[in-house]
């Protein structure tokens, strides 16, 4: 599971720090800034391939990527993520690769039972989902959390699904919306473009 902040910080640390900008004449930065919001809508939609397993994402603005090790049960899982922020929510999805069914299903169990151990006194509903081309075993699951207004938490959405390699080995995701995307289909289209191969 990746918890909350974890969502944030995993591809934001990796980031190249601002630059510094010498200061200009106010009207020169208002025609700059008018300018930059013309040309790039909020929800800048593209496709994005996800590790090399084939899946084909949906997001709103251009990825961050990272790697990192993820404690799924008694084991330690090299976890990639692509993701980035806008709109006021962050869009992610984190990919790994079990050996087998087994091990997949074993991965998916505590990738969802550690994200719901992040979730506190949030409203927790959980479903099975469908996606084309996914496994039946590990079937996906689609999670939506709505926190307690006085935790200032914000609303998680998550899908977890997987698919059956050619090599034997299972690909496993986490597709994620954290917060509230200023657009209201935003999130349909994020989870509506998963495409697998």
């Amino acid at each position: 599971m990746l918890a909350a902040g974890l969502y944030r910080i995993l591809w934001l640390d990796n980031r190249s720090p601002m630059p510094s900008f010498a200061p200009r004449p106010w009207f020169a930065l208002t025609a700059a800034a008018v300018f930059l919001a013309a040309c790039s809508p909020t929800f800048n939609w593209r496709e994005v391939s996800i590790a090399d397993a084939g899946l084909v994402a949906l997001l709103p603005c251009k990825p961050d990527r990272a790697n990192r090790a993820l404690p799924l049960g008694a084991e330690s899982v090299q976890v990639d993520m692509a993701g980035c922020e806008t709109g006021g929510a962050t869009f992610a999805i984190a990919h790994a690769s079990a050996d087998g069914p087994a091990q997949a299903e074993a991965w998916l169990n505590a990738w969802r039972a550690a994200t719901r151990s992040q979730l506190g006194e949030a409203k927790v509903t959980e479903a099975p989902a469908a996606l084309q081309r996914a496994t039946a075993m590990p079937g996906p699951v689609r999670l939506e959390a709505l926190p307690q207004q006085q935790q200032g938490a914000a609303p998680v959405q998550v899908l977890w699904f997987a698919q059956s390699q050619k090599d034997g080995t299972v690909a496993l995701y986490q597709a994620t919306v954290l917060g509230r995307p200023s657009s209201p289909e935003a999130s349909k289209t994020f989870f509506e473009g998963l495409r697998l191969p």
